[in-house]
């Protein structure tokens, strides 16, 4: 559960480096560097796990063609989830460039909770009422959050960070359905270097690779790729393996709460009454998407002992 604490604390404050990061450089050119730095952080890790699969090959069951079948779907995991990952930080952060605050693209980030189980529908999976009122509730305060004056006034910004989110839905249903028979440490390097090659040739289209505007806002990048996208990711990994799904959910959406604590704490940043209306219901929303999955399985529990 610390660990997951931990990812929510890294991935709020990430909010703010990416916000003052964009008076510097391009949207495409800071993922590019962010990635990339996550990657590398990740090799370090990885050769670590390859030195103690090394120790211990001779009492593995597994043959030869079993592991080279598994590497094969940990890296084709990783580059489809390398691309939806790139879809969803290049939206994120020109949605971040065009509002230029950290809170309110927190808060319509963490939207994508609510989303993963509405697009589970497409996967047949069940969704109950209760996720329905959650959806009701969540879009509700992305109304009062973004919507001030109809819908004809809505800031660019926050609708493409929303699309983002929706990105990010399909990227974690994604590695839901595929990541279960793949290493999760390579895979996450994969798709890291996938988003990176992807936003570094984007970068490099648009002509906005700018080596003196990173310079300037090294911090922000270092925090941003190191933390935010090698640590926290691993950090997430990790924390999965001992917590609950619904709980991990749960616990992950706090992220939205640390990036209003960052903006306001190190950016200055403060909402209209409306929009704090607006946080606190979808934040609501985030958690009441969760109870579904939780609720039942504690009642089922018994029952499932008694059949086996």
């Amino acid at each position: 559960m610390l660990c997951l604490l931990l990812t929510a604390i890294i991935w709020g404050f990430s909010f703010v480096s990416q916000v003052s990061s964009m008076d510097a450089v391009s949207p495409l050119f800071f993922n590019a560097t962010r990635f990339t730095l996550g990657a590398c952080s990740l090799v370090p890790v990885i050769a670590l796990m390859r030195r103690g699969e090394g120790a211990d090959t001779a009492d593995r069951a597994d043959s030869p063609a079993e592991r080279r079948s598994r590497r094969q779907r940990t890296v084709a995991t990783g580059m489809l989830c390398g691309v939806l990952l790139f879809a969803a930080g290049t939206l994120q952060q020109y949605g971040i460039l065009w509002g230029r605050s950290a809170g309110r693209a927190g808060f319509i980030t963490a939207l994508y909770i609510v989303l993963v189980p509405l697009f589970g529908l497409f996967l047949h999976r069940r969704v109950t009422a209760l996720t329905g009122v959650s959806v009701i509730i969540a879009l509700v305060g992305f109304y009062l959050l973004c919507v001030a004056d109809g819908f004809d006034a809505i800031n660019k910004g926050d609708l493409t960070v929303f699309l983002g989110a929706v990105m990010f839905a399909a990227h974690i249903l994604a590695i839901d359905t595929l990541g279960a028979k793949v290493e999760p440490i390579r895979m996450s390097f994969v798709q890291f270097a996938t988003t990176a090659a992807l936003s570094w040739a984007g970068a490099a289209i648009e002509g906005s690779v700018d080596w003196t505007g990173a310079a300037s806002s090294w911090v922000a990048i270092l925090y941003a790729g190191i933390a935010s996208v090698g640590v926290a990711y691993t950090l997430q990994a990790v924390g999965q393996r001992q917590v609950p799904p619904t709980r991990s959910a749960v616990i992950l959406s706090l992220e939205s709460l640390f990036s209003a604590a960052g903006g306001a704490l190190l950016l200055g940043e403060t909402m209209t009454a409306r929009g704090y209306a607006g946080c606190a219901l979808i934040f609501l929303g985030t958690i009441l998407a969760q109870l579904p999955a939780k609720v039942p399985d504690a009642l089922r529990r018994p029952d499932r002992r008694t059949m086996r």
